[in-house]
């Protein structure tokens, strides 16, 4: 396998910033999907491909399962009449869970950042979105282009946001993050969604080398607090934190935050993190990229 240079395994805090500047872009157009062909569709995904199909569905009737729950969802849900697949590269797990939904007469629309999967036959509709070479796990401009799809927000005052008031935050932050090794991280309650999103990148990046939990004002409530630790950071996005954790961090968001600003401001103090602590995630990816290739019988590339 080709391994990649330190120029090319870029930080996550880094591919936020490039996803941002690339649906800035006025030449970026985003496709617009019509979901009108279905009531009740089963909306499936793979990790925050599943967790991107909640946030686009979040208030419709819809089914949601993953590569483990979609066969169950099928077989004892009668009134599903189609599926909508949301996978960044249409290979691995997408395939098979559309020849299932077929074999019941059913359609598929497909979300990917995949142009061949316009000539499979899996697929009944196809929305192909742009994105950026990104490591493999990163999917940042991947889901956050169908995010934007969905809430329209403005990149641009996502990214300027970002530049002035996340960095203002981060910089008279002290002692930093290479002090703390557990982070508990407070959302609001409209952005529950997002805690999937954000525990997903933690493990990603951080496997079990940091404690992490991710959770809303409210649900912060229920006993997540009960067993104290000295070198935690409480992270609150957007929410006062007047009641848990010796260290606190405040992290404005956007008067106007929808999905989008809230994943991409979560993903970026994340790489901040990523940025402060040895490079795990670098020294390990070459080596993850050729074992998966043996579980899905097909090449993994570091940089998709």
């Amino acid at each position: 396998m080709k391994y990649p240079n330190d120029q090319q395994l870029i930080n996550l805090d880094v591919c936020v910033l490039n996803a941002l500047r690339l649906f800035a872009n006025p030449e970026t157009e985003l496709p617009k999907v019509d979901f009108s062909k279905f009531k009740r569709p089963l909306v499936v995904g793979s990790g925050n491909a599943a967790a991107t199909g909640r946030i686009i569905f979040a208030g419709k009737d819809a089914i949601f399962a993953d590569e483990s729950t979609y066969k169950n969802k099928l077989k004892n849900i009668t009134n599903i009449d189609g599926a909508v697949l949301f996978s960044a590269s249409a290979s691995k797990h997408a395939p098979g869970i559309a020849n299932a939904v077929k074999e019941m007469g059913k359609k598929v629309i497909l979300l990917t950042c995949n142009p061949a999967a316009r000539d499979m036959d899996n697929f009944d509709d196809v929305y192909v979105f742009p994105h950026l070479p990104e490591p493999y796990t990163y999917n940042t401009s991947t889901y956050m282009g169908m995010i934007l799809a969905k809430t329209r927000e403005n990149a641009q005052h996502i990214l300027d946001y970002i530049n002035t008031a996340i960095d203002k935050a981060l910089h008279e932050f002290s002692p930093g993050f290479d002090k703390f090794d557990a982070f508990f991280l407070l959302v609001p309650e409209e952005f529950d969604l997002i805690r999937i999103m954000l525990t997903t990148k933690f493990v990603e990046l951080f496997g079990r080398r940091i404690a992490r939990d991710v959770f809303t004002i409210e649900q912060a409530q229920h006993a997540t607090t009960l067993v104290p630790c000295d070198t935690e950071l409480f992270i609150s996005f957007g929410c006062e934190n007047k009641w848990w954790g010796k260290h606190k961090l405040y992290i404005p968001l956007p008067e106007d935050a929808g999905y989008a600003a809230m994943m991409a401001i979560g993903y970026y103090v994340i790489g901040k993190i990523q940025a402060q602590k040895p490079p795990w995630f670098k020294e390990n990816i070459a080596h993850y990229c050729e074992e998966a290739a043996k579980w899905f019988g097909k090449p993994m590339p570091v940089i998709a």
